[in-house]
C-alpha cells in the first residue's frame, strides 16, 4: 500500500525546500532510470547528476547546488537520508493486528504481554517472556527462559535459544539463529571434547539482524550486540563477541570468539576477524579483509592480512606490474653476473 503526497508535504517532512511546483503529487519512489510520472527519485551520488535531464520523474530529491529549471526538486542536505524518510512516509508499515493463534504452542509459565501478534506454528518455552507489541511470525521458536522485548519483530523461522535476551524494537529477519552453541572443543583434532556452552546472547534495543545470520551464545557470560547495531544477511558471530553501539556488519562477515568491536565500527562484506582481538571505535574494515591483530580507533584497514588502507592501495597498484618488474630484476641480475665475471677476469 502506498500513500499519495504533495511535494510540499514531503519537503516539510524531510526538512527540505521545494524548487518548482509544490502542488505536484507523488505516490511512488523509484530509481532515477525507472521513474516516471507520479514518481519521486533522488540523486545522492554526483556521478548520476547527468541523469537529471533524462529522468521522467515528477520530482527529484537533490543536494544544494543542483539546479534544473525544467524539473521539480526537493533540495535537502542529505538526499539519501531524506529518501529513507520518504520511503517510510509513502510506504507505511502494515498494521499487524494483535492476537494469539490457536495453532501456536505456549508452554505453561510463559509470560505474554498485551497487544502481541503470535502467528500459527510459534513455540514459546517455559518461563519465556514476550513483551507488549511483539510480533512473532510462523515457525518462530523461543526457548525456555528467553525474553523478547517490546515491539520487536521476529520473522518466520527465527530461533531464540534458551535464556537469550532480545531488547526493544529489535528486528530479526527470517532464519536468524540466536544462541546456538559456540564452537568450543578441547583437544581439537584428537578427541574433540565438547566444552558446554552455558552463556547467553544479549541483543540490546533497536538492533536489526539480517536473514540467516547466526549469533552464538557465550561459553560463559554473554555474546553482546549493543544498541543500534545493524547486521546484514549470512553473518557468523562467535561466542563472547561484543559489538559496540551503532556498528554496521555487512554480509558474510565472520567474527571469531571473544573479539570486541568498539562503537560505530564498519565491517565490509566477507571480512574475517580472528578471535581475542579488539577493534577500536570508528574503525572501517574493507571488504574481504583478514584482520589478525588489534586495530586502534579511527583506522581504515584493508587486505589479508590487514594493513593501513593507504598501504594496501599502493600494494594493489604494484600487483599488475609484477611480471614486468620480475623481468626487469632478472635482466639486472644477469647484467650484474656479467659485470662480476668481467671484474674477476681483469684481476687474473
Amino acid at each position: 500500500m502506498t500513500v499519495r503526497k504533495q511535494l510540499r508535504e514531503i519537503a516539510e517532512y524531510v526538512g527540505g525546500t521545494v524548487v518548482g511546483d509544490a502542488d505536484v503529487f507523488v505516490c511512488n519512489v523509484r530509481g532515477i532510470d525507472e521513474a516516471g510520472e507520479g514518481d519521486l527519485t533522488f540523486i545522492s551520488n554526483p556521478k548520476y547528476r547527468s541523469r537529471l535531464e533524462e529522468t521522467r520523474a515528477s520530482a527529484i530529491l537533490v543536494s544544494p547546488g543542483i539546479t534544473n529549471p525544467d524539473k521539480n526538486l526537493i533540495v535537502t542536505e542529505d538526499p539519501y537520508s531524506a529518501m529513507a524518510m520518504v520511503l517510510e512516509l509513502i510506504y507505511p508499515e502494515e498494521n499487524i493486528p494483535a492476537g494469539i493463534s490457536g495453532d501456536a504452542f505456549i508452554e505453561v509459565g510463559a509470560e505474554i504481554g498485551e497487544d502481541v501478534a503470535i502467528y500459527p506454528g510459534v513455540y514459546i518455552g517455559r518461563r519465556a517472556r514476550i513483551e507488549r507489541g511483539a510480533v512473532l511470525y510462523p515457525g518462530v521458536f523461543v526457548g525456555n527462559d528467553a525474553a523478547v522485548g517490546e515491539s520487536s519483530v521476529l520473522y518466520p523461522n527465527v530461533v531464540v535459544y534458551r535464556g537469550c535476551r532480545i531488547g526493544k524494537r529489535v528486528t530479526l529477519h527470517a532464519g536468524v539463529i540466536i544462541g546456538a552453541d559456540g564452537f568450543g572443543f578441547a583437544n581439537p583434532g584428537a578427541d574433540n571434547r565438547k566444552i558446554p556452552q552455558v552463556g547467553i546472547v544479549q541483543i540490546d534495543d533497536d538492533v536489526e539482524v539480517g536473514a540467516n545470520t547466526t549469533i552464538d551464545r557465550g561459553t560463559l557470560g554473554k555474546t553482546w550486540i549493543k544498541k543500534g547495531v545493524k547486521i546484514d544477511n549470512l553473518v557468523q558471530i562467535a561466542h563472547n563477541v561484543v559489538i559496540g553501539e551503532n556498528s554496521i556488519i555487512v554480509a558474510q562477515v565472520g567474527i571469531s570468539g571473544s573479539t570486541k568491536l568498539g562503537e560505530s565500527v564498519i565491517l565490509g562484506g566477507q571480512a574475517g576477524l580472528i578471535g581475542h582481538i579488539t577493534i577500536g571505535d570508528n574503525v572501517m574494515v574493507a571488504a574481504q579483509s583478514g584482520v589478525h591483530e588489534d586495530v586502534a580507533p579511527g583506522q581504515i584497514v584493508s587486505g589479508s592480512p590487514n594493513m593501513p588502507h593507504t598501504n594496501w592501495l599502493r600494494t594493489q597498484a604494484c600487483l599488475p606490474r609484477l611480471p614486468e618488474m620480475r623481468k626487469t630484476v632478472n635482466s639486472l641480475l644477469k647484467r650484474i653476473e656479467k659485470l662480476e665475471e668481467e671484474v674477476k677476469s681483469k684481476k687474473r
